[in-house]
């Protein structure tokens, strides 16, 4: 099923990603968008929101640092997408560490269909509403099952989820993959997730199949990281980001395929 050939479709169509996103990871989200040959475009101003939901390929909603403007201009924007027939990614950063990062995340869940909603395990039980101990905008420990969160927050909100780990969890609700790659460097390197829900975004922009998209998009960036951590000499971030970006704008159909490690639906129990 997963032959990795979005890979190249991004590549060949350089989709148009319009992130609303946190002053944290926008220029490393822009960088790594286009290495990797898509057309980022930051934007967050609502008087925009309704042209950009017609020129982008896909929108991608990062709720990292929020004030009331900017989830007013999430909304706008997240509607005229709909509209529009533009999928929509949601990274709900943080979700579970705030009331008011509830409310937003509530709110934009009963304003917008959610083409996909990529986060860590923490972020989605929160969403959920699965007990779990989570510390700020980090994963946290719990124990409820990831695969049940995912399909529980899938079929509630007829989306796409993505929970991001040491093993990746991808489900729409009934179809589920696993995905075992990554750098253990990814996690120590500001954004790294944040770059992912757009990575993400840009393989749903040439993909009708958002499931097929969000594996591919999560093993083609994992198995960049682990090209890129062979490069080093010391296991060190500071060394590992600049690596890991010229791994992503090298990356190829050949080079995922002989590193994916995927387990699919109907061989878990």
């Amino acid at each position: 099923m997963f032959d990795f050939m979005t890979l190249e479709e991004v590549q060949e169509r350089g989709p148009l990603v319009h992130n609303i996103t946190n002053i944290v990871v926008a220029n490393d989200s822009a960088n790594g968008l286009l290495a990797i040959g898509a057309s980022p475009i930051m934007a967050s101003a609502k008087q925009e929101m309704d042209e950009l939901a017609k020129m982008a390929d896909v929108l991608v909603i990062n709720i990292g640092t929020l004030d009331g403007e900017l989830v007013e201009a999430m909304k706008i924007a997240g509607r005229a997408a709909n509209l529009a027939e533009t999928p929509v990614v949601l990274d709900p950063v943080g979700v579970g560490a705030t009331s008011y990062r509830r409310k937003v995340v509530q709110g934009l869940l009963a304003e917008i269909q959610f083409a996909a909603i990529r986060g860590n395990a923490g972020e989605l039980a929160a969403i959920a509403g699965e007990a779990w101990e989570a510390k700020g905008v980090d994963a946290g420990v719990g124990s409820a099952d990831v695969l049940a969160i995912a399909e529980k927050v899938a079929k509630e909100w007829n989306t796409v989820v993505i929970i991001s780990g040491e093993v990746d969890v991808i489900s729409d609700g009934t179809r589920f993959a696993k995905v075992a790659n990554g750098s253990a460097l990814l996690p120590r390197i500001t954004g790294s997730g944040c770059l992912l829900s757009a990575v993400c975004g840009s393989f749903i922009a040439v993909q009708d199949d958002v499931f097929r998209a969000s594996v591919e998009a999560c093993a083609s960036y994992a198995v960049a990281s682990e090209y890129a951590e062979m490069e080093l000499e010391r296991k060190l971030p500071g060394s590992f980001r600049p690596l890991f970006l010229d791994a992503l704008a090298s990356w190829s159909v050949e080079k995922t395929r002989a590193k994916a490690k995927i387990l699919e639906s109907g061989e878990h129990k």
